[in-house]
């Protein structure tokens, strides 16, 4: 059986097959199916965290068990490889994400994000541009468009990209800025209405995943790592709405 943890909560004790993984929220849906995959190919368990990117930074920092990040930009890592806390070679890009405008509600968001510079809307969500790339990204959106000025007053912050979903999700925010692999799959949107953000309004999103050097010695982590480089797994990845 997978074993899942979400957000925050850690396994402190895993037994000799077992590999413990720090997932950027944005990449849960597909590292929920890899895992399977994983699971059933090598027999090892995978323990799930799913969480922001800067929040895990703290908590690898502070000693949290992990063994792999699997972060949701390339900064992260390489930070965690500075300060000694990451094993230097094993970082790779794993995929580049993109950002979407969503709403819930079918045919509010236009396919250009014209809607943001209407009254339509009293609350708009993204994550916490200090702690999520996906964040920082919306902002730079609406910076380039020109209408920070007048949104402003109107953001909710989520903790996480997974959060800030849900705040769309539950209409506590009319739209939000998400990743594409939330309301997608196969290239068609799911659910609501979306403007796929375009490219060149945003840095490129770089994931990164790492090995910590708790994992060094985890042929499981080690594993790991190797099978997401793997066509079999980029196949999937490319399935939620990732480039590379």
């Amino acid at each position: 059986m997978l074993k899942f943890i979400t957000f925050f909560l850690i396994t402190l004790n895993a037994s000799a097959g077992d590999v413990l993984v720090a997932v950027a929220a944005n990449f849960t849906a597909p590292m929920q199916r890899i895992a399977q995959e994983y699971q059933l190919d090598s027999g090892h368990q995978v323990s799930l965290s799913f969480g922001s990117t800067g929040s895990f930074y703290t908590q690898i920092k502070n000693g949290a068990p992990y063994e792999i990040l699997l972060s949701a930009d390339d900064e992260m890592p390489l930070k965690l490889e500075r300060d000694g806390l990451a094993v230097i070679g094993t970082r790779f890009t794993y995929a580049t994400g993109r950002l979407v405008l969503w709403s819930k509600q079918l045919g509010l968001v236009d396919a250009n994000g014209e809607i943001l510079r209407s009254n339509k809307f009293q609350k708009i969500a993204i994550a916490n541009p200090k702690l999520a790339p996906y964040g920082a990204a919306a902002i730079e959106v609406m910076t380039k468009m020109g209408v920070i000025k007048d949104l402003t007053s109107k953001l909710v912050q989520g903790e996480s990209i997974g959060q800030t979903y849900q705040f769309v999700a539950t209409e506590n925010a009319r739209i939000g800025f998400v990743a594409l692999s939330q309301i997608s799959f196969n290239g068609q949107i799911t659910q609501g209405s979306a403007w796929v953000v375009p490219k060149n309004y945003y840095n490129a999103i770089q994931q990164d995943a790492i090995l910590i050097t708790k994992g060094r010695n985890n042929p499981a982590a080690i594993s790991l790592l190797n099978y997401m480089k793997s066509d079999k797994i980029k196949t999937i990845i490319k399935s939620y709405g990732y480039d590379f």
